[in-house]
């Protein structure tokens, strides 16, 4: 299974990265979560007529905003669209005129599904559930190809992060803030933070997104997160666009 990070930046684009979207091949599937202006990217590795999953956070602007440049692609066997209850409505608002092109347009058929906090098959078993965040926000974990990853983005630190990422092979989360600081009215979380999250789900490999683009306006200020925080938590990774892992 092969997994790259297409979007690595918080709230907007700069020369460190775009905002969020990672990109997961695996044998049956292509998964994609979130889609912030890092989603143009996926053509690069879309080589197969594989069904494509698309899994939402939330709908913050730096999430759906790579939503409009879908329609750019044909995706043979499809494309399903994933998020909470009230996805159809919002999506149907925002992915139409005059702000894009329809899904109805679209060349290959689209499938918007709502799923609630528990577990489903879709086909591969999901878990969902509610972060902690300034917003209605979901976590995933999903099991592929014996494989487990979960990805917590936005969020502070709870239960459902440490739950969703329970003795998981990788842990996709966020480092919105610098280490030690805290913003209890945005909630969000720091090195520290997604380190704990991590020892305490006694997950294997920790990777660090969506760098605050106003915070870590520089590459050299994520390394020194990989430099500082990485004797702490051995398999962590400090990612940058176009970074992939093999699991």
């Amino acid at each position: 299974m092969e997994i790259r990070f297409l979007g690595t930046n918080g709230w907007f684009d700069t020369p460190t990265g775009n905002t969020t979207c990672v990109f997961i091949n695996s044998k049956n599937y292509y998964i994609i979560f979130d889609a912030g202006n890092g989603i143009y990217k996926i053509g690069r590795y879309i080589k197969e007529p594989k069904p494509v999953f698309l899994f939402l956070s939330h709908f913050h602007l730096d999430h759906i905003i790579g939503l409009h440049i879908l329609n750019k692609f044909h995706f043979p066997a499809g494309l399903v669209v994933f998020g909470m209850e009230g996805t159809q409505k919002i999506l149907h608002t925002f992915v139409n005129e005059p702000f894009t092109i329809p899904f109805a347009d679209y060349s290959c058929p689209v499938t918007i599904r709502e799923l609630s906090e528990g577990t489903h098959a879709v086909p591969f078993p999901v878990e969902c559930r509610a972060l902690l965040h300034s917003t209605r926000c979901f976590g995933y974990r999903i099991t592929v190809d014996g494989t487990t990853i979960t990805y917590c983005t936005d969020t502070g630190v709870c239960d459902s992060a440490i739950q969703l990422a329970r003795n998981a092979d990788l842990l996709i989360t966020e480092c919105s803030l610098k280490p030690g600081k805290k913003n209890p009215g945005w909630p969000h979380l720091n090195p520290q933070d997604a380190i704990f999250i991590a020892k305490e789900s006694n997950v294997k490999k920790l990777a660090l997104i969506h760098f605050d683009a106003d915070t870590y306006k520089t590459i050299k200020e994520r390394r020194s997160v990989q430099k500082e925080m990485g004797k702490y938590f051995p398999g962590l990774i400090v990612t940058t666009d176009g970074k992939k892992i093999i699991l």
